[in-house]
């Protein structure tokens, strides 16, 4: 019998991280070949040069390709 365990998430809901291509919140995280991914608000800009705003602002990430903020 071969037991697969899953380590807790390194991030939470509502923590403040950065990856490439900018910086945003952690909303949500799921399980997902032996890691975990997380769905990642950005903030939106005070000048957007767009029509719509919605789920275009969010993305789903591995723990891979996100880092914490650090607070200097």
């Amino acid at each position: 019998m071969i037991t697969n365990i899953l380590s807790m998430p390194k991030f939470s809901q509502g923590q403040k991280v950065v990856f490439v291509g900018g910086e945003g919140i952690i909303k949500n995280y799921r399980p997902e070949s032996d890691s975990w991914v997380y769905l990642v608000e950005m903030p939106l800009r005070p000048k957007q040069n767009i029509d719509r705003v919605g789920y275009e602002t969010m993305l789903w990430l591995s723990e891979s390709e996100i880092s914490e903020i650090f607070k200097t």
